[in-house]
């Protein structure tokens, strides 16, 4: 026979288990931080960031650290040299575009102007 103690484990861990998801979409529910509205949760974030200033462990970027800092992951990106032409080819192409719509704009401003020179 199944004492309090057993059914009550039972009867929590399947409400429990109804909870960690999201109704009918499988996907877990929110919880803690990432329930609370934006602004709470910058709230705390904001306390945080002052005591660790009280305290004396922030830390701040002064312009050469993160000069270096940015060096150094463009160093590492460009290592990569498919991936370097890949963002060239692209930018290549965005620029290519652009410059083809401003010249259709203008090719269709100088036909609804009636004669062209």
């Amino acid at each position: 026979m199944a004492t309090n103690k057993d059914s009550g484990k039972g009867a929590g861990s399947q409400s429990g288990n109804a909870q960690k998801t999201a109704a009918g979409s499988g996907t877990p529910a929110k919880r803690g931080f990432a329930a609370m509205d934006q602004n709470q949760q910058r709230e705390i974030a904001s306390k945080g960031g002052q005591a660790a200033h009280q305290k004396g462990t922030a830390h701040e970027f002064d312009s050469e650290e993160a000069r270096r800092a940015g060096q150094k992951g463009g160093e590492a990106v460009s290592r990569n040299r498919a991936h370097m032409a890949d963002i060239g080819r692209k930018g290549g192409e965005s620029r290519q575009s652009a410059q083809r719509a401003a010249l259709a704009a203008k090719n269709a401003g100088n036909r609804q102007g009636g004669k062209e020179s």
